[in-house]
């Protein structure tokens, strides 16, 4: 069977790498090496949370995402803001301007994903109240980089992932299907599109890891759009646009998710490392006093993405500024208060859409079993030689990630500089030897005699 073939938004600028092995320690998943003075993305490893681009001094990495010519391929087109979105600007700034801008930029319609975000959470809710299917914390499935996350190195969390779309992807669902009644278009002419704050979401469009078939048409990334935004706010359009309560907007910042399902009794994470030490607690059973965990790769949930424009926390700021703002105008109680906004007919559930989560195939040293077992036990032989410091000045992430690298021949011991000052030091004790053993040349003292008195004459 031929190896699966991975889509990734974040890519590697090979002119850029400079060979430093930051990006080796910051990738949670081992995904990247450093060979001959230059990093490599290992494809099947790779979540695309997008740590290394966020860490690599010399800005080697590149995000890959649609541009504002993708409208011109359908003749309708509908974008899907975010809580994020909105965070951008200061809370001064009504959302009406935002979507006239939106509007001035080419789209036809807007459809707000904070919407979208409390059908989910009521989703949410009910999995939570009904769950009898064993072990808790169950786990939030919002993040496309965290499910990555656990189908690479947590397989057996899988089946504690809460079963519900992502809300952008439900969204997606809901406006295709409504614009095409309405329209009475064809689906392939109505274009649907989304504004990323991350390259997880943008790699999720091209290769779905929670959705059986996304009817996003792509995604922009938000500070590309921010820029534009900016010059673009306010207008004279009359726009109708379908939006959520402060619940719903709440989603953008971390908690927020929690709050709008109502789930008193749960935990939010995020930033990839904290999300993977959790998740790692979670695996040993740690954690089972707690219901629901959320787990957001970014620092600071979807403000901090790698694609935003404005710093997390001057963001954070302004999005609770928002929600405090809609929420005093609200009715108390949450239910009430989505109640208000969720007024949508047929609105997409979960389990008609959702793609099975399964684990992805790792480390698989050879397709014959027998040779397979052969090359772990030389793995392991080849780990036992080695320091176990972990240094990753190698190029690979920690000790056993070089001794599969060299197991499976793309490494060499020598690569360790431990072994490799070893080697150095035996070979010049070797020499030292060998010298020894080897008699010292001196000139005929005639001929040194000769030239004295040629000299003196």
């Amino acid at each position: 069977m031929a190896p699966t073939k991975y889509y990734h938004s974040v890519q590697l600028q090979q002119d850029k790498c400079q060979g430093c092995v930051s990006c080796v320690k910051l990738c949670p998943t081992e995904a990247i090496r450093v060979r001959n003075g230059q990093a490599e993305i290992l494809a099947d490893r790779c979540i695309d949370c997008g740590a290394c681009a966020a860490g690599c001094p010399y800005h080697a990495f590149s995000v890959r995402s649609d541009t504002l010519e993708g409208l011109t391929k359908y003749a309708y087109n509908i974008v899907l803001p975010a809580p994020s979105l909105y965070s951008q600007f200061p809370a001064s700034v009504p959302l009406t301007d935002i979507w006239q801008g939106l509007h001035n930029l080419g789209f036809d319609e807007i459809f707000d994903v904070s919407l979208a975000s409390e059908y989910i959470a009521c989703e949410i809710e009910d999995y939570i109240k009904n769950y009898t299917g064993g072990r808790k914390p169950l786990i939030s499935s919002t993040c496309p980089a965290v499910l990555r996350l656990i189908q690479v190195k947590f397989p057996e969390l899988i089946k504690q992932v809460v079963p519900v779309l992502a809300p952008v992807e439900a969204a997606a669902i809901y406006v295709k299907r409504e614009a095409v009644a309405r329209l009475q278009m064809p689906p392939e002419l109505i274009g649907v599109w989304f504004i990323s704050p991350c390259p997880s979401k943008e790699t999720n469009i091209r290769q779905s890891v929670d959705v059986q078939h996304t009817e996003l048409s792509g995604s922009f990334g938000l500070a590309e759009i921010y820029g534009l935004l900016l010059k673009n706010l306010g207008g004279g359009h009359e726009l109708h646009v379908r939006t959520g309560s402060s619940y719903g907007l709440s989603w953008g910042a971390y908690g927020g998710e929690i709050v709008s399902a109502g789930i008193t009794n749960g935990l939010s994470v995020h930033g990839i490392d904290n999300v993977y030490d959790i998740l790692e607690q979670i695996s040993m059973n740690k954690m089972p006093q707690l219901d629901y965990v959320e787990c957001l790769s970014c620092k600071g949930g979807c403000l901090g993405g790698l694609l935003t424009a404005e710093n997390k926390f001057v963001a954070e700021c302004n999005l609770r500024q928002r929600i405090s703002a809609m929420r005093a105008a609200e009715p108390d109680d949450r239910h009430a208060a989505m109640a208000q906004t969720m007024v949508l007919q047929d609105f997409p559930t979960s389990a008609a859409y959702r793609k099975k989560l399964v684990p992805r195939p790792m480390m698989q040293l050879d397709d014959d079993i027998m040779e397979a077992m052969k090359k772990f036990e030389r793995m392991e032989e080849v780990l036992c030689s080695l320091p176990g410091l972990d240094c990753g000045a190698c190029g690979a992430p920690s000790c056993q990630g070089l001794a599969e690298d060299i197991v499976q021949g793309k490494a060499h011991e020598i690569d360790c500089i431990f072994k490799l000052r070893a080697s150095v030091h035996k070979l010049s004790q070797g020499m030292l030897e060998l010298a020894r053993q080897i008699p010292i040349y001196h000139e005929p003292k005639m001929l040194n005699n000769t030239e004295d008195e040629h000299n003196e004459g």
